[in-house]
């Protein structure tokens, strides 16, 4: 059936470690394929899974200071590609993307950031560029992908591995983007608050 997809690789950056650990390890029995960054790769390295560096698909290194690691054609190339689209697959094979089935995220802590009383410097450190970006391309191709935008989602995937193994159907990739969408949504939010005091 066209509407199922399998997951195969994820993608895995979350500044948020804790609840991780569990859903890796069904990920893991599932066969799925471990992609991350910095912290988070070295964290699933540590629980003895393989994971491959983003950086060895982009060929970039983490630059400016970790403001940009995943912003790259190869990693939202790999989400964004519409999988039965003939021009989009051609593509991903002349620039040698890899297909990105999952893609686990969260932001980082912006209010609480604010909450804390931390310099004008240490909060636009928090606004999060390429957590929010990783989130609305996963969403905008839920036809494809499924998108966890927060630990607040990793129950529900979960219960969906533990119910059907690492297959999704339409209606839960489409969820999944609305939970998205409600992230990104309520982040901005809090960012344009910030700035209009």
């Amino acid at each position: 059936m066209a509407e199922t997809r399998e997951l195969k690789t994820a993608l895995i950056s979350v500044f948020h470690k804790d609840g991780l650990d569990e859903l890796l390890a069904k990920l893991n029995a599932e066969g799925v394929k471990f992609l991350s960054t910095g912290g988070t790769q070295k964290f699933i390295e540590s629980l003895g899974y393989e994971c491959q560096a983003v950086e060895s698909v982009t060929s970039y290194p983490s630059i400016l200071g970790g403001r940009v690691k995943t912003l790259h054609p190869k990693v939202f190339g790999g989400i964004l590609a519409r999988r039965e689209n003939t021009g989009d697959l051609e593509q991903m094979k002349e620039y040698e993307i890899p297909s990105i089935d999952l893609v686990v995220v969260d932001l980082y802590p912006f209010e609480q950031t604010v909450a804390s009383g931390a310099s004008e410097a240490d909060i636009i450190e928090k606004i999060d560029i390429g957590g929010i970006s990783l989130i609305r391309a996963g969403a905008k191709n839920f036809k494809d992908v499924v998108i966890v935008p927060s630990k607040a989602e990793y129950g529900m995937l979960l219960d969906i591995l533990n119910e059907k193994g690492a297959k999704t159907d339409i209606e839960d990739r489409k969820m999944f983007a609305e939970r998205a969408f409600g992230v990104s949504s309520h982040y901005d939010t809090a960012i344009h608050a910030w700035f209009s005091k």
